[in-house]
């Protein structure tokens, strides 16, 4: 059953990949960069400032955790795993099509990319939905893009950003859970002013 795993992997990947035109590849290695997400992160910041006031720093501080862990976690696990990266597996890495020749490092499983932006995604929905109930629809369509772009860029394997989301979803909500109940602990519930 795990070779025919494997197997679906591999050939959704190489379809995923295989579909590419010179306009996506710019999209995508846009959407796959960090630095491009520094406005959007700023426009967050500034809702969030707006929303939660006094509570803005504790949250912020919660966040970072969640972001270390999350990116951390996924190194240990791609280095426990050791599972090559598509562009870097000599069954199929003449067929990679890459962007610039980026690949990135030897092991993929799972994408660190796709585990931070689910992490953040899950947390600011918990955290924020009663407040910004359309939070939902920015977050998530962001981190799916994302995720999307690492293996429309030949990086990552649709199950290295499955266990990308897995990770960001388990992460999101357990430090949502631990920043909660702290919030409550010392200063009673969260309010919104």
């Amino acid at each position: 059953m795990f070779d025919q795993l494997h197997l679906l992997d591999k050939e959704l990947f190489l379809f995923i990949n295989g579909n590419y035109s010179d306009f996506f590849d710019t999209v995508m290695y846009w959407l796959s960069d960090k630095l491009i997400w520094i406005p959007f992160y700023i426009a967050l910041a500034l809702v969030l400032l707006k929303t939660f006031n006094k509570q803005f720093f504790f949250m912020i501080f919660f966040i970072g955790i969640l972001i270390a862990l999350s990116d951390q976690l996924s190194v240990l696990i791609k280095e426990t795993v050791q599972r090559p990266r598509p562009c870097h597996e000599d069954a199929i890495k003449e067929f990679v099509h890459l962007v610039k020749d980026r690949c990135g490092g030897k092991f993929g499983f799972i994408s660190s990319h796709a585990a931070n932006v689910f992490a953040l995604a899950t947390f600011l929905y918990l955290a924020c939905n009663a407040r910004l109930g359309w939070i939902k629809f920015v977050v998530f369509p962001w981190a799916i893009a994302v995720s999307y772009s690492r293996i429309y860029l030949g990086a990552h394997y649709p199950l290295d950003i499955i266990g990308g989301w897995f990770l960001g979803i388990v992460l999101g909500i357990i430090i949502y859970y631990f920043y909660m109940a702290v919030a409550q602990s010392r200063r009673g519930p969260i309010k919104y002013y």
